[in-house]
């Protein structure tokens, strides 16, 4: 083909491009390269496939998504100038099309079609342009799928099948002169309903409930319901082809006459330009720095009461996965936080691989042996795992309460909440923020109205959730970047911008300044507690919240003592003097004897009790506190006996008597076979080591150009295999197929011609069968051949290969330059 013939097909539209241009397409519509396409026609064979086509379209800007569906109602081919028609309309509709719209239409038109053309939705030049078929089928109106444009079916497609007779009827009634040609009668209808005069005129005489009818079709649907006896203003427009029958029922308006009253506009809207993100409010950017600093400190100490509340082993998992409402509800409680909240920090720290399933038969969340590592990062490094996890996760939080498709409740940790299009609309919504001056905090529904114009067929299709899930994520976006310390009073942080543009290490080093140095100190106070005026360092903070209960958070953390979490640090394996030496070194104020008596009080009686299995058993030197257990009416449930003067049975497992044991008032300590105490170690209990749980990818990824250009390479040099001239041989002659064929040859010929070729460094031509059965041609210049193989330079894979001769089914050479 030479180089100023217009292409007949798109594939040979897509061979003339350059190897640039492929590339890009490839980028563009990566579902293209799976598997890599043998030769350019089969690229093009596949560019055409409907789910392709789908894909390729959902990817597509409202203005470039306009373009094609103007071509799907423009005639095929279409020139440019007929395409700007049908965007800008023809001018004559008084001043409703305004200029700067026009404009800005003529200036962004080439970009959109630049666009098409590159995702081969679009080939051919400005002169002959062709949306492909399948694209066009998609677009295009049917009584079954209106077009986006809300324009119907043109003339020639609405009166086929129509009967002569009612042709000339149409025409006797618009004032056309006859003719018994069906053809002739379908153009001169259709050039009345082109011409603005003659149309106007004709309209000029309708009645005003018929302009009235009009006016409800001309935007779409373009179709109506009729009873078998109009009334007086539908039967005029139905007399002169204004409405033409599609059923005995229904009628449509024809796309030209619709583009008349349109003034030849496809849409109602053009939106050549993506709407401007407005800003709520503008704030000081080091405010916001300092605000998103607070929160991602909150977010650290969240995650961290989360881990440790799930430290000794976490709540069980449903039998269909996930984590019931009860537990849900108990951790938020813990927390101190909504539900929804609650499931956010949840799902944060599984898709961060800080929690995750312990794999046993009663199987249970747990923290994973990389939260260990996490806790031993410092804050701003924990801060960046935390936020880069966030960013790529698909795992949606927002879905937690909802329902599936089937009706079925969606739980935290369910199996159900990937959502591919997460990670997109994040890193979208946040390249939205970037683009506004630092502490603008954008307004949310002109936020979504972008995301909307950029992504209008993802962002259109009601959902299972109930509506459009790019918008829904957009605003779950917007909560969760607060409530993570990426967005500060609703602008983005510095922090963030580092994180997206220049990557981790920079992100912490811009918030390191930000976040409040960890203490090494508490105010003791007589009233059995403890003030953390901030936060503390890890070994006072992991010890303090086993001696004492957290009372209330914020800036500064009150801890209160009670009997119970002395015992619970006793348990630890804690003694009496080592408590009162760790209060006495991280006291800032002097211990206050309330609490050294409330410890001594509780380590006198700790172990006074021991537990162990009998089916669990109670000894204790001191009969009257047994006697006293015994008489207590809330322990009937325990069902104990006794079986000593020392010792009681109970019919109840250990952990269940030490509990019960608990709750009245009494201090036990647990006990082995062997009569030891046991100690209870808090954060004991781990998962097996958990890789985070991988995202659903939305499409295949975006290859790099390594495997780009290696993709190009492979599709020209399997096109070459599949184009190239080869010698024209007599009908049964060595190496002769028929067009489309592997060659056939016998294998003495096969090992003659690539011997010759091998000599003389010539390209011959192949045909390959390899280990699998799949046959393939190829174009080879053979190099050495020696011991049953050939060694070659590979046209087709653009590399040295070595083939068995017994694997090659024929061999052909090619034409010399000016043959074929």
């Amino acid at each position: 083909m030479g180089t100023t013939t217009p292409p007949r097909t798109l594939a040979e539209a897509l061979r003339a491009r350059g190897d640039e241009s492929l590339a890009g397409l490839l980028r563009a519509r990566p579902d293209l390269l799976n598997p890599v396409p043998n030769d350019i026609t089969q690229l093009a064979t596949r560019a055409g496939t409907r789910a392709s086509v789908v894909r390729a379209l959902e990817h597509l800007d409202r203005f470039a998504l306009q373009t094609a569906e103007a071509l799907a109602v423009a005639p095929d081919p279409a020139p440019y100038d007929t395409l700007l028609s049908l965007l800008t309309g023809d001018g004559l509709d008084d001043g409703e099309q305004r200029d700067d719209v026009g404009a800005a239409i003529t200036a962004a038109l080439p970009g959109a079609l630049a666009t098409l053309r590159e995702q081969a939705l679009v080939w051919g030049e400005d002169d002959r342009l062709r949306l492909v078929r399948t694209a066009r089928e998609l677009l295009a109106p049917s009584p079954q799928h209106p077009s986006p444009t809300g324009l119907g079916p043109t003339v020639a497609e609405a009166t086929a099948g129509m009967s002569p007779g009612r042709l000339q009827e149409i025409l006797a009634a618009t004032g056309l002169p006859a003719t018994h040609d069906p053809v002739s009668a379908v153009a001169a209808l259709s050039a009345l309903f082109t011409d603005r005069t003659r149309m106007a005129e004709l309209l000029d005489t309708a009645p005003v409930e018929a302009l009235s009818v009009l006016d409800r079709l001309v935007w779409g649907p373009p179709y109506g319901e009729v009873t078998p006896n109009p009334t007086p203003p539908v039967k005029w427009l139905r007399d002169r082809g204004l409405l033409l029958p599609v059923s005995t029922r229904t009628v449509v308006l024809p796309r030209e006459a619709a583009l008349h009253l349109r003034a030849g506009r496809a849409h109602r809207v053009p939106e050549p330009v993506p709407p401007a993100v407005a800003a709520a409010a503008e704030r000081d950017p080091q405010a916001v720095d300092r605000a998103a600093a607070g929160q991602a400190f909150m977010a650290l100490s969240t995650v961290e009461e989360l881990l440790k509340l799930w430290d000794g082993g976490g709540p069980t998992i449903l039998r269909a996965g996930g984590l019931s409402v009860r537990e849900l509800k108990r951790a938020a409680t813990a927390l101190d936080v909504t539900e929804p909240v609650a499931a956010f920090w949840i799902e944060l720290a599984y898709g961060a691989g800080l929690l995750a399933s312990d794999g046993e038969t009663d199987e249970r969340y747990a923290p994973t042996p990389a939260s260990d590592e996490w806790l031993d990062l410092s804050a701003e490094d924990r801060w960046t795992h935390l936020a880069t996890a966030w960013l790529a996760a698909t795992r949606t939080p927002g879905l937690v309460g909802g329902q599936d498709a089937k009706g079925r409740a969606l739980s935290a940790l369910g199996p159900e909440l990937d959502r591919s299009a997460a990670p997109d609309v994040r890193r979208r919504v946040l390249a939205l923020f970037a683009e506004l001056p630092p502490g603008t905090a954008p307004e949310a529904e002109t936020l979504l109205r972008r995301l909307r114009w950029e992504r209008p067929l993802r962002g259109s299709a009601p959902t299972a959730e109930g509506s459009d899930l790019r918008s829904r994520l957009a605003l779950w976006t917007l909560n969760e970047a607060e409530l993570l310390g990426i967005t500060g009073r609703g602008a983005l942080a510095a922090h963030t911008r580092a994180l997206l543009d220049e990557g981790e290490d920079t992100a912490a080093a811009l918030l390191s300044p930000l976040l409040p140095e960890p203490l090494d100190h508490v105010l003791l106070q007589a009233d059995l507690t403890a003030v953390a005026p901030g936060p503390l360092e890890r070994p006072l903070a992991d010890m303090l919240s086993v001696l004492a209960d957290v009372e209330s958070k914020g800036g500064a953390t009150v801890y209160r003592f009670t009997p119970g979490s002395v015992r619970r640090a006793l348990d630890a394996g804690q003694a009496a003097s080592d408590l009162h030496a760790f209060l006495a070194a991280h006291s800032r104020t002097p211990v206050p004897q309330p609490l050294s008596y409330l410890i001594d009080d509780v380590a006198r009686r700790h172990g006074h009790l021991r537990i162990g299995a009998a089916s669990a058993y109670v000894r204790c030197d001191d009969e009257a506190v047994l006697n006293e257990i015994l008489a207590d009416r809330r322990s009937t449930g325990l069902r104990l006996r006794r079986l000593a003067p020392t010792v009681l049975a109970a019919q109840a497992d250990p952990g269940s008597l030490l509990e019960a044991l608990r709750d009245m008032g009494y201090a036990p300590a647990a006990e082995s076979a062997e009569g030891d105490v046991l100690i209870t170690r808090a954060g004991a209990r781990r998962t097996p080591p958990r890789t985070p749980p991988v995202p659903v990818p939305e499409g295949p990824p975006t290859p790099d150009d390594t495997l780009l250009g290696a993709a190009v390479r492979a599709i020209r040099a399997g096109d070459t295999a599949a184009t190239v001239a080869r010698k024209e041989l007599p009908e049964g002659a060595p190496g002769s197929a028929p067009s489309g064929s592997l060659p056939r040859t016998t294998p003495a010929e096969t090992l003659a011609t690539v011997q010759a070729a091998a000599m003389t460094g010539s390209t011959v031509w192949i045909g390959y069968v390899n280990a699998d059965g799949a046959a393939s041609q190829r174009v080879i210049a053979p190099v050495r051949v020696e011991g049953g193989f050939v060694t070659a330079y590979d046209h087709t894979a653009d590399e040295v290969r070595t083939y068995p001769l017994h694997r090659i089914t024929g061999v052909a050479e090619l034409a010399e330059e000016g043959e074929g």
